[in-house]
């Protein structure tokens, strides 16, 4: 079985706003899709969360307002 090709990118990185403790999550962005994955389970089969560049600009959008 071959790898999809969405899997078997360069450019995954933790945000700065991360610590060191392990719980933190992979993102590779191109211009089509935003990959998000767990930074513990970097196997080739392991779950990835993909996101339409308008869904990603969404859901920063939502993760990131302060709320009054």
């Amino acid at each position: 079985m071959s790898i999809p090709a969405r899997r078997v990118r360069a450019g995954w990185f933790v945000s700065s706003y991360s610590n060191a403790g392990g719980s933190c999550v992979e993102t590779s962005i191109s211009t089509d899709v935003t990959l998000v994955r767990d930074s513990k389970d970097r196997r080739p089969d392991s779950p990835i969360i993909e996101f339409t560049p308008k869904a990603w600009k969404s859901f920063l959008n939502v993760v990131t307002r302060e709320d009054s």
